[in-house]
């Protein structure tokens, strides 16, 4: 969500900010929205002014018995009440739409994010390590993978479709080798702390973070409102067997249904661990706040269509260690660099060679002002591609949570600034490291620091 005082002292920033996006000029219909608004929110205290004077005359009148003067003072108070209500209606529908609108309106780019229409405008600021040198043809993960029996698209795909997959023995332990890797540099170096966060979250969570409404269809929804439409519909018919059903005790039953909280599966941990702050005001002494999670992530894809068809890089289901930081404004700057630098160490202590690119404006997410997105070096294609995103969301998502901090005792407050990254993307690591790692004869060399979570296995065969 956007500053509307912002948008008022300065409606050219804003819509310069917006341009650099590649966005229309929005601020003209944001403060129109605005105007109407404020002109009935000036009504409302107007009538409610008169309200209180009129209740005042009314004593007077009755002091002086004045019945015929009290009468139309209590008449006119009737009228106000009606002309009230309805105003008070006109401020939340006005209210409403104000907020919708402002609601799909994306973050403002950072002054030093580079200007651009897409990702071949992305800076590259730095690189690390250097791409392995094989005395063969180098291959994919999946080709390795399925060779060695232990990546199954196949089965995947009777069970629940494409983009799904099925590791089996030491690449499925290798995958909770990396993440367990990954947890423990994060939280034993690094100092985050290891959350375990629900999988399902409401539309208000998704709303703080940005993924609602705008990115409804990339998103899973979990169905819960119409399945439980379903079930006390049934219900209904259960209890009401052998005797007419009554239409009242249905629509008693689907309005009930109609109340019951949904659920979205969550695309990322960024959302229930950002979200930890929603609604709260913290005190500066906890800032920064750090936190990590291991989860399971889905998504859509909606806009995936014919992009990586084949093998782990673009999934329905995957697994991801999340960072999230929680800061004060002057901190997230320095949080962000200081995030990137934490998921780049996955890769070096992994010897992955890598790079890390500043994206432009029009590669930018939605809630975010600044990204530095982490490309690892994948041999079997012959390119970088990207394995982190590390984001500074300033106060956007905080506007949309109501999380705050107060900076001194007695004093206002303020919006904290929120950031998140992969750290790593546990899937796209496991390729990372399949194709980086992979021997002549199909084998797969286990990187030092990982050998420790599987038992001591040096490389992964048939």
């Amino acid at each position: 969500m956007h500053d509307l005082k912002f948008i008022r002292d300065d409606p050219q920033a804003f819509d310069a900010a917006l341009k650099r996006r590649g966005l229309a000029p929005l601020s003209t219909d944001v403060l129109a929205r605005d105007a109407a608004l404020r002109a009935v929110l000036v009504k409302l205290q107007n009538l409610q002014a008169r309200r209180n004077e009129a209740s005042r005359q009314i004593g007077q009148a009755k002091a002086k018995k004045d019945q015929a003067a009290a009468s139309a003072l209590i008449a006119e108070i009737a009228g106000l009440k009606d002309q009230i209500q309805q105003g008070e209606d006109e401020e939340r529908r006005l209210q409403s739409q104000l907020n919708d609108f402002l609601a799909t309106i994306p973050n403002l780019p950072a002054a030093d994010v580079p200007d651009g229409a897409d990702e071949t405008a992305n800076v590259e600021i730095r690189r690390w390590g250097e791409a392995p040198a094989f005395g063969f043809a180098a291959k994919e993960h999946f080709e390795l993978g399925e060779a060695l029996g232990q990546m199954d698209f196949a089965a995947a795909a009777r069970m629940s479709g494409s983009r799904f997959v099925i590791l089996k023995g030491q690449l499925a332990r290798m995958e909770r080798a990396i993440a367990q890797f990954m947890l423990d540099l994060h939280t034993e170096e690094f100092g985050y702390r290891e959350i375990s966060p629900p999988l399902l979250v409401r539309d208000a969570t998704m709303f703080g973070t940005g993924q609602l409404p705008k990115f409804s269809n990339d998103q899973f929804f979990a169905g819960e409102r119409e399945w439980r439409r379903k079930h006390l519909f049934e219900t209904a018919e259960e209890v009401s067997a052998g005797t007419p059903v009554g239409v009242g005790d249905i629509t008693d039953l689907l309005e009930k249904a109609e109340k019951t909280e949904q659920f979205w599966l969550i695309p990322t941990a960024e959302v229930p661990l950002t979200n930890l702050v929603r609604e709260q005001i913290l005190n500066p002494s906890e800032l920064p706040l750090r936190f990590t999670a291991f989860t399971p992530c889905f998504r859509a894809e909606a806009g995936a269509a014919g992009k990586d068809t084949t093998g782990m890089m673009r999934m329905h289901q995957f697994a991801k260690v999340e960072l999230v930081s929680i800061t004060a404004p002057e901190q997230s700057a320095a949080e962000h660099e200081r995030m990137t630098n934490c998921a780049q160490e996955v890769l070096k202590r992994l010897g992955l060679h890598h790079r890390v690119v500043v994206l432009c404006t029009g590669d930018i997410g939605f809630a975010s002002t600044k990204t530095y997105d982490i490309e690892v070096w994948l041999p079997g294609q012959n390119r970088f591609r990207e394995i982190s995103s590390c984001s500074n969301c300033g106060e956007f998502q905080a506007r949309r949570m109501n999380a705050r901090f107060r900076a001194e005792q007695g004093k206002a407050t303020r919006f904290v600034h929120t950031l998140n990254g992969s750290g790593l993307a546990v899937g796209r690591t496991l390729l990372a490291v399949i194709e980086n790692y992979q021997q002549k004869d199909g084998s797969i060399a286990v990187p030092g620091p990982l050998r420790a979570y599987m038992r001591g296995l040096e490389r992964i065969s048939i």
